[in-house]
């Protein structure tokens, strides 16, 4: 875990330094930023009559994105990366967040100048083991374990600079699980013993990121996968959200959601059973938060 942790702060350090030596070109075809924060929380309880428990955590996250424009054509690409951790009491330190989201978008336009013919590609997993607490000896995820990377052909409408809708009809999807112990239970729709699921199908993907007003950001992505080959009327569900407020230049109040709906993903409840259910995320933190934009001028090459 330690190793996953230091390479995320690497990463985190690699691209803000890459990003903050940028100076404005105003030639640029390029649109490049980041948005960075970090939260803690620390409760320390001393005779408390009232009752409670010491606790200690923080969350991290670093959103970065590279476009480029250039006549009929664009190229998108964005990294989301979130880690957090929480010690409760007497417990071992627990995993509270991680993530890791890469896609990259390429578009040309050919019928209308908002509606392009789009390449997709998508990558998806997360740096660390997760566990099934508070049984900590029980491990349910772990670095390509699962893993999803999805490339898929169609078309892309931009009726606004702030919203993308994307349609891609012929889509595969690949579902990886590099865990052993993992694969041989089966876990994430992967065959016992398999490491790798193939699926053909179709994706629906939509992303709006706006100022809502200022100092007020929503950023919101969905992603829904149908899989031709099994099953279709079961669609696979993935949709985020963050609402970031900025109280002064560095300081900012964050709300993230995040819902998931797999078929393939069979989870236990309180009674044994087990069967797909809703998956729902939701973090919060007030913290240190910088962001910086690095936006093209309108120059075409």
């Amino acid at each position: 875990m330690r190793k996953s942790i230091l390479l995320m702060l690497s990463l985190t350090v690699l691209f803000s330094v890459k990003v903050f030596s940028q100076t404005p070109d105003t030639t640029s075809l390029w649109t490049k930023g980041m948005k960075a924060s970090f939260a803690f929380n620390q409760v320390s309880l001393t005779n408390w009559a009232a009752g409670g428990e010491n606790s200690i955590g923080g969350n991290s996250f670093v959103n970065l994105f590279v476009n480029l424009k250039k006549g009929k054509s664009t190229w998108d690409n964005s990294l989301d990366l979130a880690y957090g951790l929480v010690k409760l009491g007497d417990a071992n330190v627990r995993k509270s967040d991680d993530k890791i989201d890469f896609s990259s978008k390429y578009g040309h336009s050919v019928i209308h100048k908002n509606l392009f013919l789009s390449a997709g590609l998508s990558f998806r997993t997360q740096f660390t083991e997760g566990y099934n607490y508070p049984n900590d000896s029980v491990m349910i995820s772990n670095f390509m374990a699962p893993g999803y990377l999805l490339l898929g052909l169609g078309m892309d409408y931009k009726p606004f600079p702030y919203l993308s809708i994307s349609f891609l009809p012929i889509a595969g999807r690949l579902t990886f699980v590099n865990d052993q112990t993992l694969s041989d239970a089966g876990a994430y729709g992967v065959d016992p013993g398999k490491h790798v699921r193939p699926e053909f199908g179709a994706v629906f993907k939509t992303v709006f990121e706006k100022d809502l007003a200022e100092n007020v950001n929503l950023k919101s992505k969905l992603e829904m996968f149908s899989n031709y080959l099994d099953k279709p009327q079961n669609i696979d569900i993935n949709w985020e959200a963050l609402l970031m407020l900025k109280v002064t230049k560095y300081i900012s109040t964050f709300i993230g959601v995040q819902t998931i709906y797999d078929d393939d993903i069979k989870i236990v409840d309180k009674e044994g059973k087990k069967a797909p259910r809703t998956q729902f995320k939701q973090t919060f933190g007030v913290g240190l938060t910088y962001s910086v934009k690095n936006v093209s001028a309108t120059v075409k090459k």
